[in-house]
C-alpha cells in the first residue's frame, strides 16, 4: 500500500510559541534535556486508502461519515464543521450551534465551509466518499474508515472503531466497544433456532422492499453474521433502497422472523407510512407465521442515519433478545 503523509500546518499563535520557545532554549545554555520524551503527536494508521500519519487528538475535526458520529459524540470530539441536514437532532453535542459550520449534505457539500474551517483532520467516507479527492486537497490528514464493500462486516465495524481509537486517543474505549458488538453477536448467535427461516424489509414512501442476504441495507448483514436460515435467497439489484416484493411474494415465502428496516422514520415527511403500519396492515400478510406470532424485529428509527457500531451493537442484542423469547 502506498503511504499518505499528511501535511503539518501551524498557525501564526502556534509559529510565535515555537518561536519563542527555541529562543529560550537557545539562551540556555547547557540546560538538561527533559528526562521523558512528550507523548506522540501523530499516529500512522491503515485506513481505506492505505497507510496515513495524521494527528492524535486532533483539535480541529470535520466529521462527514455518519457510521462514526454516535462514536466521536460519546468520546467528547468536538467538531468544527459537520454535515448539519443529515444529522437532525441526534448528536447536539457534534452539530452544535453557530460555531459549527455546516458541510452540507453528500449530495450537495459545501466545500466552502468544509475549507474555512481550516481543520486538522477530516473523517470522510460512507456517503462523502464521492468527494475524497476534494477534501484531501483541503487536509491532506483526511481518513476513510467506514465499512469496505466485500469485506465481512463485523471485522469492518470493529477496525473503524480501533482506527478511530487510534487517531483520538481513545484505544481502550474503543476495545470496549468491538468487545460489546462481540458479545451482542454471541448472544443473538445462541438464541437462534436455525430450523426458522427470516426474512429482512425495507420500507420507504410506503413501500415494503425486499432486503437480500448479506446485501440488503442493515438487515442484510445479519444474515451471514448470524447464521440466519433466509425465507427467500436472491441476490440484490438495489442493496441500498432494497428490490421489488409484492405482499403475496412476502407471504409464499412464509417466513418465521421479519427485520425490517424503515428508511423514514427520522424524516417524517407528510404521508409518512411507519413500517409497522405497511407490515402489520398487509391482508396479505395476516396468515404469515411471523405476524401470527409477533416475530418482527423493527430496526431503531435512527438506524438509518446512524449505521455505527452502536447501532448494530443494539440490533444484535435485539435479534438475541426477541430469539430467546
Amino acid at each position: 500500500m502506498s503511504s499518505r503523509l499528511s501535511r503539518t500546518t501551524l498557525r501564526p499563535a502556534a509559529i510565535v510559541s515555537l518561536a519563542a520557545a527555541l529562543a529560550l532554549t537557545g539562551c540556555a545554555s547547557g540546560a538538561a534535556a527533559p528526562a521523558e520524551s512528550a507523548a506522540a503527536t501523530t499516529v500512522t494508521v491503515e485506513d481505506n486508502h492505505g497507510s496515513i500519519e495524521v494527528p492524535v487528538a486532533p483539535e480541529r475535526v470535520v466529521a462527514l461519515d455518519n457510521t462514526t458520529f454516535e462514536t466521536l459524540s460519546e468520546w467528547g470530539v468536538t467538531l468544527v464543521a459537520a454535515p448539519k441536514p443529515l444529522m437532525y437532532d441526534l448528536w447536539p453535542s457534534l452539530s452544535g450551534g453557530d460555531e459549527v459550520l455546516d458541510a452540507g449534505l453528500h449530495r450537495e457539500p459545501n466545500i466552502e465551509n468544509i475549507l474555512a474551517a481550516d481543520p486538522d483532520l477530516i473523517v470522510g467516507g460512507y456517503r462523502f466518499r464521492e468527494i475524497y479527492d476534494q477534501l484531501t486537497e483541503i487536509q491532506p490528514a483526511t481518513i476513510e474508515t467506514s465499512p469496505r464493500d466485500g469485506e465481512e462486516h463485523t471485522s469492518e465495524l470493529k477496525r473503524q472503531t480501533a482506527i478511530l481509537g487510534q487517531v483520538f486517543d481513545k484505544n481502550d474505549e474503543a476495545a470496549t466497544l468491538n468487545a460489546d458488538l462481540d458479545a451482542a453477536i454471541a448472544d443473538a448467535k445462541a438464541a437462534y433456532d436455525p430450523s426458522q427461516t427470516v426474512m429482512g424489509l425495507i420500507t420507504s414512501g410506503g413501500k415494503i422492499s425486499y432486503a437480500a442476504p448479506g446485501e440488503g441495507r442493515g438487515v442484510g448483514h445479519l444474515f451471514p453474521t448470524l447464521g440466519l436460515t433466509p425465507t427467500l435467497d436472491r441476490a440484490a439489484e438495489d442493496a441500498s433502497h432494497g428490490d421489488d416484493i409484492s405482499v403475496e411474494a412476502i407471504a409464499a415465502a412464509n417466513p418465521e422472523w421479519l427485520f425490517v428496516l424503515d428508511r423514514d422514520a427520522m424524516f417524517g415527511e407528510d404521508g409518512y407510512v411507519s413500517a409497522k403500519e405497511l407490515v402489520e396492515n398487509a391482508e396479505a400478510l395476516k396468515n404469515v407465521p411471523a405476524v401470527q406470532k409477533n416475530q418482527i424485529v423493527y430496526l431503531d428509527g435512527s438506524f438509518y442515519l446512524d449505521e455505527g457500531i452502536q447501532a448494530y451493537t443494539k440490533l444484535y442484542r435485539s435479534a438475541a433478545e426477541a430469539f430467546a423469547s
